[in-house]
C-alpha cells in the first residue's frame, strides 16, 4: 500500500482541533497526573536520550479511525517531558479497512515519549476506530438503497468530536453536532409550547437561522409538522407498514412543501435496515454508532534502537 502523507479521511477537515487538544490534555492529566506529571516506571528505566520505534498494529481487522490524534497525544507529551516530538509515518489511513496484523502507522523519536504517549493513544484511536467499524457494518447494510446512516448525540462526554468524526469515517453522515445547529422539537417541547405549530414558530422567530426537525411517531402528526413548516421529520419508532405510510404521506405533499427529509429512529437493527431503507427514508439513526461501539483493538509495538 501506498504510503498517505496525510492520516485523515480524505476530503474530510478531521475532528475539532481544539477538542482533540483539550481531551488529550485530560486524558494525559489522568495518567501523568497534573501537568507536567509523570511516569514513573518509564522515567525510571528508559534513559531521556534512547531512541526508538512503535508499530502501531491492528490486532482485529476493522476500519481505522481516529490516527488524526496520534500527533497531538506525541506533542504533548514531548512538551511535558521536555523532548522532541516523534515523527509519525502513516501506513493504513483513516477510514480504511485493516486487517489483524497490519500496521497503520510507524512512530520514531524518543522511547520516554512513545510510552508515555502509548495508552492515551490507543484508547483514542482504538474507540475510534471501533465506531468507524461498526458504522461501516451499516453502511454496507444500506449501500445501493439511498438511505443513509446517521449518528445522534449519544456520545461520550468529550469525545463527541472524534466520534462523530469515526462515524464519517466508517461511511456514516452526522446529524446535529450539539444542540446549537439544529432544532429538534420533541413531545416535552410541544408539551412546553402548546402545540407543535407554536413550537415551531417559537425556534423560527428566536433562532431563524437554524432548520427544524420535529419528531412524530403517527402519520397523521406528519402533517401537523408540515403545516408547521418543519424543514425534516423524525419518524420515532415506527413499524415498516407505518414508515411507508408515513413516506407516502409526506411525499404526496412535496409539491406544496419541497423535499423534507425523513429520518427513521427507534428499534433498529442491522437486520431490519434495508426494510427500513425501502420504505423511503432518506436516513436511519442509530445511537448504537456512539454509545454501544466495541473497540477495535490496537497495540503499540516497540522496537528501541539505542
Amino acid at each position: 500500500m501506498t504510503t498517505p502523507t496525510d492520516p485523515r479521511l480524505p476530503g474530510d477537515p478531521g475532528p475539532d482541533a481544539a477538542a482533540v487538544a483539550r481531551v488529550v490534555a485530560a486524558a494525559l492529566d489522568e495518567d501523568l497526573g497534573t501537568a507536567p506529571g509523570r511516569d514513573v516506571t518509564t522515567q525510571a528505566t528508559v534513559g531521556a536520550g534512547t531512541t526508538g520505534t512503535a508499530d502501531l498494529a491492528a490486532r482485529a481487522e476493522g476500519v481505522v479511525a481516529g490516527l488524526v490524534v496520534v500527533p497531538e497525544v506525541l506533542a504533548q507529551v514531548a512538551e511535558r517531558l521536555g523532548l522532541p516530538t516523534p515523527a509519525a509515518r502513516w501506513v493504513v489511513p483513516d477510514g480504511a479497512p485493516a486487517r489483524a496484523g497490519d500496521v497503520v502507522a510507524r512512530l520514531e523519536g524518543p522511547v520516554q515519549v512513545l510510552l508515555v504517549a502509548e495508552r492515551t493513544l490507543l484508547n483514542l484511536v482504538s474507540r475510534a476506530s471501533g465506531v468507524a467499524t461498526h458504522t461501516r457494518r451499516w453502511a454496507d447494510a444500506l449501500e445501493g438503497t439511498g438511505a443513509q446512516v446517521l449518528d445522534t448525540r449519544k456520545t461520550t462526554p468529550g469525545l463527541r468530536a472524534l466520534e462523530k468524526y469515526a462515524v464519517r469515517c466508517g461511511g456514516g453522515t452526522n446529524k446535529r453536532m450539539g444542540l446549537h445547529d439544529v432544532a429538534m422539537v420533541k413531545d416535552n417541547h410541544v408539551v412546553a409550547a402548546g402545540s407543535v405549530a407554536a413550537a415551531v414558530a417559537a425556534v423560527r422567530a428566536a433562532f431563524p437561522d437554524v432548520p427544524v426537525q420535529v419528531e412524530v411517531d403517527r402519520p397523521e402528526q406528519a402533517d401537523e409538522a408540515l403545516d408547521a413548516g418543519a424543514d425534516f421529520l423524525l419518524l420515532d419508532n415506527m413499524d415498516d407498514a407505518t414508515l411507508r405510510a408515513t413516506v407516502t404521506r409526506v411525499r404526496a405533499r412535496e409539491g406544496e412543501t419541497g423535499h423534507v427529509d425523513l429520518e427513521a429512529t427507534g428499534n433498529l437493527t442491522l437486520d431490519r435496515a434495508r426494510a427500513v431503507a425501502r420504505t423511503g427514508v432518506d436516513f436511519l439513526s442509530v445511537g448504537a454508532l456512539t454509545h454501544s461501539s466495541p473497540i477495535l483493538d490496537l497495540a503499540l509495538d516497540l522496537h528501541a534502537e539505542g
